[in-house]
């Protein structure tokens, strides 16, 4: 095999030529060869250049490196200089006829028409067998045309020679051969390469015009956290994180910032998690200081390699600024009117409550149209109540016995169970003290109980349960109602969020009770987990760490 620096060489100085200059060339080696042999001839053998055969030789050659000279190739049939070479076997003929007896490898002139019939590529048969015959006849038609009496001895003792030639063209043919077809493999593998080197430019054009089209910062690092790729809209947003005299920091020196504008340690940080194999969905951030301070919501995926080990990840960026500022403005908004609600609220509920302590004085008609507006007061100061109950919630945890309270929320619910056609069981032990807010847990049960019972309308099973797990508690509620989607579980317990599913059936609620039952949990240091699927069912789960109290 020829290597890259051979092949551009031959390209350049060779193929890349006219052919009649490629004809020229080929054709120079023996004529330089034979020049050399008249030098010899000259100088040791003079008699030679006397000899009528030799000089046919000589004048052939140079009629022959004229036609090289002359004739326009490319315009003549393909393969017709292939005369050349035949030519030159009969001009070999007479120079070695008329030398062979002083200058004996004179017949070795040969080799070069031979190769050159037998490296073609053109009839490949047919030059193996002209090469032979054209061998053969160098040596046998001396012979013939001698004094001497031709006798089997006398035309045996020059094959060698012929079938030398034999096995040269037979060698040459099969290389050429084999070097044709790798440099057809070569050439089709080169072609391949290019369209697919084409198609990848063409594709790695669209994917940066598409990257660079979106409102979303991606950056792709490799396993070391090194950038791969990234985006314009990236670029802006990391503009926006460097430091002060910093134009090519590295990530744990970004001003990053998690809740309370505190800086983030450089294990939280999205790209550092990313590459440790996190993978992690809004995942909030705020970047950069001062005015120019944005909010920054973060998701990750880790890309593998097929042994399973980290190839590094995709993180994208989304600038939520503006959302973040509206909904510090709703609940601002919320804030305010539920305050304001209160009064009046309270007035009304404390006038309705002294009118109802003299319930005897009244006509029966108008205590009933007073009690049923003081429920819906004391109903509507319920909702005010959960508008306000995450923005500033207490807890005081004491000695509470969990069954009962798990026991409680079942039997205050069953009715309404009733109602939707559903089967309420519960799985509790008999007593499961811990140390909580028993009102607040209380209220997280009632609303994941009633949530569990109003999003199966068509009847189902909901079963409560209650368990310690070492020193844990843990609560969970499963029902085989309508179920969410991964979509909508996501934004569970976003604040009034509800389920398209709920808004179609026209299921009553505010989407607080996921909220305020977050906010309950998370302030007893526990954490709630959702797992559902859609025409399945949903379970709730919550777990509130070291609570569990062992009595003696």
């Amino acid at each position: 095999m020829t290597n890259p620096a051979q092949d551009t060489l031959l390209k350049r100085h060779f193929y890349k030529r006219t052919l009649r200059m490629r004809v020229l060339l080929t054709q120079l080696p023996l004529t330089l060869t034979v020049l050399l042999t008249v030098g010899l001839a000259a100088a040791y053998y003079p008699v030679i250049l006397a000899g009528p055969h030799f000089i046919a030789g000589l004048w052939m050659q140079a009629a022959i490196l004229a036609l090289c000279v002359a004739v326009p190739w490319d315009r003549m049939p393909r393969g017709a200089f292939l005369a050349i070479p035949y030519l030159d076997l009969v001009s070999v003929g007479f120079i070695r006829d008329g030398s062979a007896q002083y200058i004996t490898s004179v017949g070795l002139l040969a080799l070069f028409p031979v190769f050159w019939l037998s490296a073609s590529g053109y009839a490949r048969k047919t030059a193996i067998v002209s090469s032979t015959l054209g061998t053969l006849l160098i040596v046998w038609v001396p012979l013939f045309l001698g004094p001497a009496k031709i006798t089997p001895e006398l035309l045996a003792k020059p094959l060698v020679f012929p079938f030398m030639m034999m096995a040269f063209s037979m060698t040459v043919v099969i290389m050429t051969a084999s070097m044709d077809s790798q440099r057809k493999a070569l050439q089709a593998k080169d072609a391949e390469l290019r369209t697919a080197l084409e198609l990848s430019k063409q594709r790695e054009q669209m994917l940066a015009t598409v990257l660079d089209t979106v409102a979303v910062g991606i950056v792709v690092v490799d396993e070391g956290g090194n950038d791969q790729l990234m985006n314009a809209t990236q670029d802006t947003i990391r503009a926006q994180a460097l430091p002060p005299g910093m134009a090519d920091p590295q990530e744990k020196d970004l001003l990053l910032f998690g809740h309370g504008k505190v800086p983030l340690p450089p294990d939280e940080r999205p790209v550092r998690r990313a590459i440790l194999g996190e993978s992690f969905t809004n995942y909030q951030m705020w970047i950069g200081q001062g005015e120019n301070s944005r909010a920054i919501s973060t998701t990750a995926r880790t890309m593998r390699n097929e042994d399973g080990s980290s190839a590094g990840a995709v993180i994208a960026f989304h600038d939520n600024t503006e959302v973040m500022a509206a909904l510090a403005a709703k609940d601002d908004f919320v804030a305010n009117v539920s305050h304001e609600f209160r009064t009046p609220l309270t007035s009304i509920l404390g006038y309705l409550g002294m009118v109802l302590d003299d319930a005897d004085r009244l006509p029966a008609d108008i205590n009933k149209f007073l009690t049923i507006t003081q429920r819906n007061a004391l109903r509507l100061n319920r909702l005010v109540s959960d508008l306000l109950t995450t923005d500033s919630m207490e807890v005081t945890p004491a000695m509470t016995d969990i069954a009962t309270l798990a026991h409680e929320s079942v039997v205050s619910a069953r009715p309404m169970a009733e109602r939707n056609g559903v089967e309420l069981t519960e799985h509790v032990p008999d007593q499961l003290w811990a140390m909580v807010d028993a009102g607040r847990i209380g209220q997280a049960l009632d609303n994941l109980i009633s949530n569990a019972i109003k999003y199966s309308p068509d009847g189902g099973t909901v079963t409560v349960s209650a368990v310690a797990d070492g020193a844990d508690v843990v609560l969970e509620v499963r029902d085989t109602g309508m179920g969410m989607s991964s979509a909508e579980q996501a934004q569970a317990f976003t604040k009034f969020f509800r389920a398209d599913p709920a808004l179609e059936r026209s299921i009553p609620g505010l989407g607080l009770g996921l909220l305020i039952t977050k906010a309950i949990v998370a302030n007893h240091g526990g954490a709630i987990t959702v797992q559902s699927e859609r025409n399945v069912g949903t379970t709730m789960r919550i777990e509130l760490p070291e609570s569990v109290l062992v009595l003696n």
